[in-house]
C-alpha cells in the first residue's frame, strides 16, 4: 500500500498565507499580520507555489503582487477556507441537535445599491429572526464589470444579488436565479409641463444590455448630459429639478414627492434581478435560508 509522504494541494494554513501575502502586498507584512516570520512565510508560498506548478506572486522591492495564475490560486483559497467554516458550522449544529442550529456565523452577501437598500433587509430580518446566532456581512458592489457574481467568483462573497438575463447570463461556474422583474418608468420633477425636452441624468450602471436596444429606438431621449455615481445621486438631481431620468423600480422605492414618476407604458424595459452563488455554497443551510427569505420578499 502506497503512503503519501506529502500533501499534494496546499494544505489550509498555506492557503491563509497565501491570502495573507495577497491581501498585504508582501512577505513581510504578511508575515506581521500572520504572527509569522518572513522566512516562514516565503517558505510556505513556494511549498504551494511547489504543489501547484505555477509562480503565484511576483515578486519586487516594491513588494509581492499576485500573477495570473496567483489571482486564479487567491480566488481558490478563499472559496475551499469559506467551505471549511461551513463545514464545520454545519457539522457542530447537527451534532448539537438539529439542523437550525447550524445556520450560524457570518454570512457574506454582495449586492448593489438598489437591491441593498429595498430588497435585503425585510429578507434580512426575517432570517436573523428565524436564527438568531446568523451574522449577515453586506457589502454594496457596483453592478458594472464582473460586479457581484465577479465577488462570489473570487470567493469575498457567499451570495451575490446580480442583474441576470440572456446578454448577462449566470456565469458557468456559478448558479443561481431569478428573484423578480422590475420595469424602467421616466422620473421627472413633480409637475414639469415638458419633462422629455429636459437633460438626461443617467449612471454607468444604468447603461445595461437590458436597456440599450430599447434606448436606441426612443428619438426623444438624448445623450446623458450628466453622468452621476448612483441611482441616488440621479434621484436627488431630478428632484432637484436638474433632468430626466430613466430608472428601474427598486431604484425608486422611496422617492420623494418632488418627483413623478411616469409608466413608459407595455413595451417599456425591464431587467431581471436575481441571486447567484457557488454549487457548493448552494447546499448549505444559511445560503438555502436566504435564499428562501428572498423569494418571499420578491413574491
Amino acid at each position: 500500500m502506497r503512503t503519501l509522504t506529502t500533501d499534494p494541494y496546499p494544505t489550509p494554513n498555506e492557503l491563509r498565507v497565501l491570502l495573507a501575502v495577497g491581501r498585504e502586498g508582501g512577505f513581510s507584512a504578511a508575515a506581521a499580520a500572520l504572527g509569522m516570520t518572513q522566512s516562514a512565510v516565503s517558505h510556505s508560498v513556494r511549498a504551494s507555489e511547489r504543489k501547484l506548478g505555477a509562480v503565484l506572486f511576483d515578486r519586487g522591492r516594491a513588494g509581492a503582487t499576485p500573477s495570473a495564475a496567483g489571482e486564479r490560486a487567491l480566488a481558490h483559497a478563499r472559496r475551499v477556507l469559506r467551505l471549511l467554516d461551513v463545514m464545520g458550522a454545519e457539522v457542530r449544529g447537527a451534532a448539537a441537535g438539529g439542523a437550525d442550529e447550524a445556520v450560524a456565523g457570518p454570512l457574506r452577501i454582495a449586492a448593489f445599491r438598489s437591491a441593498a437598500l429595498h430588497l435585503l433587509p425585510g429578507a434580512l430580518a426575517r432570517l436573523t429572526a428565524r436564527h438568531p446566532e446568523l451574522a449577515p456581512e453586506v457589502r454594496i458592489v457596483r453592478e458594472v464589470g464582473r460586479g457581484t457574481a465577479g465577488e462570489v467568483l473570487d470567493g469575498r462573497a457567499d451570495l451575490g444579488i446580480a442583474t441576470l438575463g440572456t446578454t448577462s447570463p449566470v456565469p458557468p461556474a456559478l448558479v443561481g436565479g431569478v428573484l423578480l422583474e422590475e420595469g424602467y418608468a421616466l422620473v421627472h420633477p413633480a409637475g414639469h409641463p415638458a419633462p422629455r425636452s429636459l437633460p438626461l441624468v443617467d449612471w454607468a450602471e444604468n447603461c445595461t444590455s437590458y436597456t440599450r436596444e430599447w434606448w436606441a429606438a426612443q428619438e426623444w431621449l438624448p445623450a446623458a448630459t450628466v453622468e452621476a455615481e448612483d441611482d441616488g445621486a440621479v434621484l436627488s438631481m431630478v428632484s432637484s429639478g436638474f433632468g430626466m431620468a430613466v430608472m428601474p423600480e427598486l431604484s425608486l422605492i422611496g422617492a420623494p414627492p418632488s418627483v413623478e414618476i411616469t409608466d413608459l407604458g407595455p413595451d417599456r424595459p425591464t431587467r431581471s434581478v436575481g441571486y447567484v452563488t457557488t454549487p457548493e455554497l448552494a447546499k448549505s443551510l444559511a445560503v438555502r435560508a436566504l435564499i428562501r427569505e428572498l423569494r418571499g420578499r420578491a413574491g
